[in-house]
């Protein structure tokens, strides 16, 4: 009879939801790398390389409560990192849906089937955004009044706490992780760095005001799978390389890629009402617009932290930051742009 149980207790799955994107590539190369065999991976398409792998798919959406049951059976941690990134606040709705519907009821069904610990993927711009320069921490006051004119961080915001009051049984360990910009290679999809693309594409029309953080990808994937061990519960741990203003931004991607950086400078009133305009002309168009007023909002702001609390905790040693831009100008050149493009 304690043989059946060890058994079972050794084949029981750790599920990543959204385990096919930028962060959960690096999440699953790494647990395979380390020799794990019990991962399991939902998503609406699971590649066939992480199937060959051992990996095994569960092929749907974390908004159906029957996908999500059939997802969290026989599963002893749960990655959380299926969402939708978004600048548009058009998109409001189907990031809620995504953020806060499909969180509760992964909530309400890992509850049912007794998973123990779940590692839940957030944004610093829950935490870390403010209209000057001041670095925080895991300590400072949430700036709702500010994070929540956009609907991307509002969602990120109330996923945190749709994930609290439901993922709190007795015998649960949640652990939310706050990751900054993403940069590094393998971001299929662009869903984060694509403002290096826009760089080294020119698109980027002017050098902004605010400030930003980013963090490598591989970096980040290593301190999440350190959390599933040493994250404490309901805690939140920012994860962040480096502070750099826009300019600063800029400037090192020019050294390292030879493109030269937007040097256009202007207040950030200014900024705001002018994208905000070029924003309306172009809806009369029916075109996109090259400028989205929530974009250069979130561009005036400073997203500056420090990750001393996951250093300490989890390990998290993040590398030298020019490897990291490096290593995104270098994929994105081979891949979507092409070597030499800009030579």
């Amino acid at each position: 009879m304690a043989k059946t149980k060890a058994l079972a207790k050794t084949e029981k799955k750790i599920l990543i939801t959204g385990g096919t994107g930028f962060l959960g590539t690096h999440i699953v190369r790494q647990f395979l790398d380390a020799g794990e065999k019990n991962l399991k991976v939902m998503a609406s398409r699971v590649p066939e390389w992480m199937k060959d792998a051992g990996v095994k798919a569960v092929e749907g959406s974390v908004t159906d409560r029957e996908d999500v049951a059939k997802a969290v059976k026989n599963v002893s941690a749960i990655f959380h990192l299926a969402g939708k990134v978004s600048r548009d606040n058009d998109d409001a709705a189907s990031m809620n849906k995504i953020h806060l519907e499909g969180t509760r009821l992964l909530c309400e069904a890992a509850k049912e089937a007794e998973v123990p610990t779940m590692i839940l993927a957030s944004s610093s711009g829950t935490i870390a955004v403010s209209e000057d320069d001041q670095v925080v921490d895991e300590t400072f006051p949430q700036p709702v009044d500010l994070l929540t004119k956009w609907a991307y961080y509002a969602s990120k915001y109330y996923q945190e706490r749709a994930a609290l009051e439901n993922f709190n049984a007795e015998g649960q360990r949640l652990v939310i992780m706050n990751p900054s910009l993403l940069l590094g290679p393998d971001d299929e999809r662009l869903s984060s760095t694509k403002p290096v693309l826009d760089f080294l594409g020119r698109k980027i029309p002017y050098c902004p005001g605010g400030g930003l953080n980013f963090v490598d990808v591989r970096d980040a994937a290593s301190a999440f799978i350190s959390a599933l061990e040493k994250g404490e519960h309901q805690e939140k741990y920012l994860l962040g390389a480096v502070n750099l203003t826009f300019e600063q931004f800029f400037g090192r991607l020019e050294r390292l890629s030879g493109v030269s950086a937007p040097m256009i400078r202007m207040p950030k009133k200014w900024a705001v009402a002018g994208s905000g305009i070029i924003n309306s002309i172009y809806k009369n168009w029916g075109k996109a617009s090259p400028v989205m007023p929530n974009e250069v909002e979130q561009a005036e702001c400073f997203w500056y932290f420090e990750s001393t609390k996951a250093e300490e905790t989890l390990g998290f040693a993040p590398r030298d930051p020019q490897e990291t831009l490096q290593d995104t100008i270098a994929y994105l050149r081979q891949n979507l742009l092409g070597e030499g493009v800009f030579d």
